[in-house]
């Protein structure tokens, strides 16, 4: 995997509340990071739009955040 990059949304200080990812051109893995070193989740890359879709609640046609395809 490229190099793993924290959300914006990671919290106050050094951001480590939140979770990572990181991205290649076949997959797009996320982990922990309070915890980088245990496990990560692997998507293919096109499964990861609809699994952050299903997460925010949306359905499709509906995703204020321009997710839709």
């Amino acid at each position: 995997m490229d190099s793993w990059r924290k959300s914006s949304y990671s919290g106050p200080g050094d951001g480590n509340e939140c979770v990572e990812i990181a991205n290649s051109p076949t997959h797009i893995a996320v982990r922990d990071s309070k915890a980088p070193a245990r496990a990560t989740l692997t998507f293919p890359a096109g499964a990861f739009s609809p699994f952050l879709k299903a997460l925010k609640g949306c359905t499709p046609g509906t995703d204020p955040a321009g997710f839709d395809d």
